[in-house]
Parts: C-alpha cells; sequence; structure tokens
C-alpha cells in the first residue's frame, strides 16, 4: 500500500535507542449504489420458522433490501515501529456506527512483540486468523463489492485476543506460519468483538497457511468457543413445538451455545489469472443463539437445534486485461447442513401452528451467484481505486410469498462500487 509517512518524536518510549519513529497512515473509502432487480427483496417478509432469526446475512442487513446510495468503507490505518522488535498497527472505521448504536470506531488495535526472528506475539483487537478472504484479504483487494456470505458472516468480525505466530521459511523457497490465539469469544455480539468479555470462557483459534512460489497460497484452520455471555445470568426456554428428541433446559445450558469452524482454502494468483477456493463447516452455536441474558425480551432460541452444523462453499476467479478485469464466483451457504430439528414436521416446509404443508421449501440453503467487471484506475496498482460492477443472482427460497404469489420467492441485486485506497 502506497502510504505517507510522518514522523514523531517518542523519546519518553524509545529514549537513546530510538529518537524518532516513523508512523504510516493508510486510508480507504468505498462507496456503493444498490439497484434491487425484483420488487420481492423489497416487498417480502424473510423466510424462517417461527421465532427463530433470518439466517440470511444480506436480510439481516438490510443492505440489498432497498435502492439506494450508501458509504461502505471509511478506513483509516495507522502503523508504527517503535523498536527492531516492537510495533504498533490501528484501523479506525468513522462508518462503524452505521452497523448499530455503541458500535466502536475502533476496528483494530495490535500491538506486535517480535522477539526472536521468525517468532512474534500479538496482543489487540483484530480478526482471527481463519477464513481467507475474511482475514487474509484486505477491503481495497477484494474483487467484488464484497465479501462471500462465509466471510461476511465468519471470517471478517473482530476478538480481543493474544497471538502468537511462528514462521518457518523452508530452503526451497515460500513459507508456512503457525498461528494459535486465544480470545475473548465476543465476537458474534452485537459489538462484533470490540468489547470486554463478561465470562471467563475464552475461544481458541489455530492456523497453518503459507505461501509457495508468488502464486500459490493455502490454508487450514479451526476455531472453538461457546456463549459470550456471563455464566451467572444465562436463562433458556425450549419452546412447546420440540417435542422430538428435544433437550432439556439443563442440557441446553450445559451445551453452552458450544460454536466450531473448520475450514481450509486455496488460491492462485498471477498477472493474468486468480482463482480461490475455500471449503468451511462447523456448529452455528452463539452465532444464532439457544441462551440469552435472564429477563431478556428475545429469548426464544434462533435455531432449530442444539448441535445445527452449516457448510460453506465459496469458488471466485477473475481474468485480469490491463485495466479490465472480469471476476466470476460462486457462493454457497447451508445454515442446517445436517437437516435437524425438534418439530414434528419440518419446519422449513411446514406451517409451525398446523404441521400441514405450505408448498414451498424454505430449507436456509442460500446460493449467491455473482459476475462482475473491475475496472482498475492504475493497473499496475490495484489496490489504488477501481470501479466496480457486479450483478448478484440468489437461490429462490429466502423469502415469504406475497398475497397472490406462490412458492419460494427471491431477488437479484446489481451493485455499482467506487474504491479508492492508498
Amino acid at each position: 500500500m502506497c502510504a505517507m509517512r510522518m514522523r514523531c518524536l517518542l523519546p519518553f518510549l524509545c529514549g537513546p535507542v530510538l529518537a524518532a519513529q516513523e508512523v504510516t497512515l493508510g486510508l480507504v473509502a468505498e462507496a456503493w449504489y444498490s439497484q434491487v432487480l425484483d420488487s420481492n427483496l423489497r416487498l417480502n417478509q424473510a423466510a424462517r420458522p417461527a421465532g427463530a432469526a433470518v439466517y440470511y446475512d444480506g436480510l439481516n442487513s438490510g443492505r440489498f433490501a432497498e435502492n439506494g446510495f450508501s458509504v461502505k468503507r471509511a478506513e483509516v490505518y495507522l502503523s508504527g515501529q517503535v523498536t527492531d522488535t516492537l510495533g504498533w498497527a490501528a484501523m479506525f472505521d468513522p462508518n462503524a456506527a452505521a452497523a448499530g448504536p455503541g458500535t466502536s470506531l475502533l476496528a483494530d488495535a495490535l500491538v506486535t512483540w517480535t522477539p526472536i526472528p521468525g517468532f512474534s506475539l500479538k496482543a489487540g483487537q483484530t480478526k482471527m486468523p481463519t477464513a481467507y478472504e475474511g482475514s487474509l484479504v484486505g477491503s481495497k483487494d477484494l474483487l467484488f463489492f464484497d465479501r462471500g456470505q462465509l466471510n461476511r458472516l465468519l471470517g471478517e468480525v473482530r476478538d480481543r485476543c493474544l497471538w502468537l505466530m511462528y514462521t518457518l521459511r523452508p530452503a526451497k523457497g515460500g513459507q508456512v506460519r503457525f498461528n494459535l490465539a486465544l480470545s475473548n469469544g465476543t465476537s458474534d455480539d452485537g459489538s462484533k468483538g470490540r468489547n470486554n468479555d463478561l465470562n471467563a470462557q475464552k475461544d481458541w483459534t489455530f492456523r497453518i497457511d503459507g505461501d509457495w512460489g508468488r502464486a500459490h497460497r493455502w490454508g487450514v484452520y479451526y476455531r472453538e468457543g461457546a456463549t459470550s455471555l456471563k455464566d451467572s445470568n444465562l436463562t433458556a426456554a425450549p419452546p412447546a413445538t420440540w417435542t422430538v428428541g428435544a433437550p432439556t433446559r439443563e442440557q441446553v445450558l450445559q451445551n453452552r451455545d458450544r460454536t466450531t469452524l473448520a475450514g481450509l482454502f486455496y488460491a492462485y494468483d498471477d498477472p493474468v489469472w486468480h482463482g480461490d477456493v475455500e471449503l468451511a463447516t462447523g456448529l452455528l452455536g452463539r452465532r444464532f443463539p439457544m441462551l440469552f441474558a435472564a429477563g431478556s425480551a428475545s429469548a426464544a432460541p434462533l435455531r432449530e437445534h442444539l448441535h445445527q452444523r452449516y457448510a460453506a462453499c465459496v469458488l471466485s476467479g477473475a481474468w485480469k486485461q490491463g485495466p479490465h478485469w472480469f471476476t466470476a464466483r460462486y457462493d454457497f451457504m447451508d445454515y442446517n447442513a445436517g437437516r435437524d430439528w425438534y418439530t414434528a414436521t419440518n419446519p422449513y416446509t411446514t406451517d409451525p401452528a398446523t404441521g400441514l404443508p405450505t408448498g414451498r421449501d424454505h430449507t436456509p440453503r442460500y446460493t449467491e451467484i455473482t459476475v462482475g467487471y473491475n475496472h482498475l484506475f492504475l493497473p499496475g496498482r490495484p489496490a489504488a481505486g477501481k470501479l466496480k460492477i457486479d450483478y448478484i443472482h440468489r437461490s429462490r427460497n429466502f423469502l415469504v410469498p406475497r398475497p397472490g404469489q406462490s412458492g419460494e420467492q427471491g431477488g437479484d441485486s446489481l451493485v455499482v462500487s467506487l474504491m479508492v485506497g492508498y
């Protein structure tokens, strides 16, 4: 990233070792225009079993439900080196207020200590070492208007952590990184990990990733945690409609909304072609909780099974011709891969009140197919700025039909994005 460098005196920190340090400033700004191509997205209600959450993330945020202009990103990056072994980095997002009241503008804040070559210790707030696009691809380098479903939900959220990393450089070139992080486990609450913990429980994350030559990148990862709520203030209330093998209140409490993420990825990139693939699975857990704070007004379970498992797959590609890049992505997310529920009938195909078939299937299995065009303002520096035009085609199973309609409903969008970064 091109950077503007400023110098500031830090004698109180560095003494005679380092009388001044360089601070690097970087900026990324991005604006969207979203055009709904089917009025269903504006007018239809999101499909879900009675009392359950809306699984499809675009409907949770409302960003695909209307035509309009929006500011997607306004990111300010700062970093510096205090000594040869001690550095820091921070990122502020003034647009974070759009995510909800009380959301901190501080996205990343990391102190990194490298006591010996190859070994580093990081402490602070950042994304955990998991999904490829969410944690390893910066916003200025994205091929599409936004990250895919897997990375939007699981990969790009922050947490406060202690993170150990060891980098091994084999004699034949490339490098392999071993990452182990211990974090609060608050990344799936309303603050998106930008707050302190309420309980003693911690998440742990492990990833091995590496580079092979200049074109290949790969990795495998695993994360596990549980509820972020205070242990002494938990409540659980399985609904009366759960009649087949349903857990007791005590079993729900003991499960503590166990949450996991396991995945692997591979990416290839050269001056003409780019391709990447990622697969992931795990337990939904606290992302769609069964546990709530005592007295909560929304204490109905937000998933259909205690051990509800998701599965995701994303496949992306780009053909680069100077300033013109042509892109495509297949993006799949299944929020109940095991087809598990406690009701007597399928909650996605029957009426929860009567158990009778509805004539439609709202299984939370969503596909987005995106085709796009990127125009680079500086072909030699893709991250400096680009115009992106993306058509998003969605599977037809995430909206309830309005009166006069029948069967599954859905809707497509066109998003135009203008990004600049330095």
